[in-house]
């Protein structure tokens, strides 16, 4: 006996991708409450008990849906700059302003799974779905160091502790809103934060001599 097949399934979509991809559509439009079995098989179409015939438990496919979300949130995002592209500050204004808009994007789903440990557990046993696998701290990291090698970026410079500082600020402006029960809508990016970053992993805060 054939499996059942979703009335929405697309030409060459499997079945699980496409239970996962509509959990993952859940997840943008409504975050992670009332992310149920049977509100997924409503999406997809399916009945309740299919879920179980692809995936382990509900949250193998929770995990699966979050990492389809974040890779969506990021295609829709623009191209980071390469070392030697643009003017430096430009391009860190560039993945400051990326970073800001990816977390507020999917940040509302991960504190919605907080009650949800294990689902968090099998996310992280993923790949990184950010920067082709590598992270954005990664990539950041990645890209100073291509700036270092050419010669506009100091070599006495630490890209991991910049690409550490600009992705670790990304998290605090949308974070502490978000455990405090403020939707990512209602979440405003301060006047001059993208600049003010950029200048201080620039310049630093040391007193430069007269």
């Amino acid at each position: 006996m054939s499996p059942p097949r979703a009335a929405a399934l697309s030409e060459g979509e499997s079945l699980p991708d496409h239970l996962v991809a509509a959990a993952a559509r859940l997840l943008a439009r409504h975050g992670a409450a009332g992310l149920t079995v049977r509100a997924i098989a409503r999406e997809a179409q399916v009945a309740d008990g299919v879920l179980y015939n692809h995936f382990a438990d509900k949250e193998e496919l929770l995990a699966r849906a979050m990492h389809t979300h974040v890779r969506s949130v990021e295609r829709d995002l623009p191209a980071l700059p390469e070392p030697g592209s643009g003017d430096l500050a430009g391009n860190l204004r560039a993945f400051v302003a990326y970073g800001v808009a990816l977390h507020l994007a999917i940040m509302p789903a991960f504190a919605g799974m907080l009650a949800r440990p294990e689902v968090l557990m099998r996310f992280a046993a993923l790949d990184n779905p950010v920067a082709e696998g590598r992270g954005l701290r990664a990539k950041l990291a990645d890209y100073l160091r291509g700036e270092q090698a050419i010669g506009r970026v100091s070599a006495a410079g630490h890209p991991e502790a910049a690409a550490t500082m600009v992705v670790g600020a990304c998290h605090e402006l949308v974070l502490p809103h978000l455990f405090s029960g403020v939707p990512a809508t209602g979440i405003e990016v301060p006047p001059g934060f993208v600049d003010h970053l950029v200048s201080t992993c620039l310049h630093g805060l040391a007193v430069r001599p007269e």
